[in-house]
């Protein structure tokens, strides 16, 4: 997960209610239904598998990156999703209403 931007915090705000409205805003996207979704440490299926999301698990997206393509039940993409620090999962298996980008690219 990469930071693009720092925001200075304005007078009066504590950094805490800053973080807290953050991530109220952040989206989190449900993964397809039935699937067990292998997270990798890095976008492509050639990286190891450092956990393995539940089933019904929904998913916040930091950024996304290009990496091996991969079909599944969203379609055939290359596109990945930064889900945390380390942490990719395909988005063929992620429902994101779109078949491109819905996150900034990861730096």
């Amino acid at each position: 997960m990469s930071v693009d931007r720092v925001e200075e915090v304005a007078s009066g705000e504590s950094a805490e209610a800053v973080t807290t409205a953050a991530a109220a805003s952040l989206t989190y996207y449900p993964v397809a239904p039935g699937v067990r979704l292998n997270v990798r440490s890095g976008p492509a299926t050639s990286y190891p598998v450092v956990k393995v999301l539940a089933e019904g698990a929904k998913v916040p997206i930091f950024c996304q990156t290009p990496g091996t393509s991969v079909t599944g039940p969203y379609g055939t993409t290359n596109i990945w999703d930064n889900i945390a620090d380390g942490q990719f999962v395909s988005d063929a298996y992620v429902r994101t209403g779109s078949d491109g980008y819905v996150a900034a690219h990861c730096a």
